[in-house]
């Protein structure tokens, strides 16, 4: 599986892109395709499907456009081509309210997408998409990494540490991160 490919832009398509890796060029199905540059060297995080007869990559130009499309193909009914336009003509933010708000309508404004489909992402992924950290770099993402192993190396368990590691200041560093949590823990 795949994370994320680094690579240049040689071929930008209708529904994908062609990204060239150490002379390998790896077609990769986006949203936008036409919001990439031509001959410029980009990171895409991406997501591999395997079947019986295909495998293709979806890219995606944040983790957090990975992780909500990831929470989107976990519905029943929709599927990665599916949920790719919904990342085109939604934002982020948008989608995550619409679902939170129940907001039918919203929804069924994307292709493909009808009212039995609406309300099934709506019961699938309400209230699961508060993870989803609009924003969030990749430093940050291993800060928090490393503060969650370092409170579980001290004993302490996962559910009082996602509870106190929303309430850290991220600006801070991972020496600082560590003191802060185990003085929210210890009260």
């Amino acid at each position: 599986m795949y994370d994320y490919i680094k690579g240049i832009v040689t071929e930008i398509k209708n529904n994908s892109i062609v990204l060239d890796n150490n002379g390998i060029g790896y077609l990769i199905y986006v949203s936008n395709p036409y919001s990439y540059e031509f001959e410029k060297e980009i990171k895409v995080y991406v997501y591999q499907q395997v079947k019986e007869d295909e495998n293709s990559l979806f890219g995606f130009k944040s983790r957090e456009e990975k992780e909500l499309f990831l929470k989107l193909i976990s519905v029943k009914g929709l599927g990665p081509r599916m949920a790719l336009p919904i990342l085109a003509v939604g934002s982020i933010d948008g989608i995550m309210d619409a679902i939170e708000r129940e907001n039918i309508l919203y929804l069924k404004k994307f292709p493909k997408i009808g009212e039995k489909l609406a309300r099934q992402i709506i019961l699938d992924l309400k209230g699961k998409l508060e993870f989803i950290g609009v924003g969030i770099t990749d430093d940050e993402v291993k800060d928090e990494e490393e503060l969650k192993e370092a409170l579980l190396a001290l004993g302490y368990k996962e559910k009082e540490i996602k509870v106190v590691t929303s309430q850290v200041d991220k600006s801070k560093s991972i020496e600082e991160q560590i003191k802060e949590a185990l003085k929210l823990l210890l009260k």
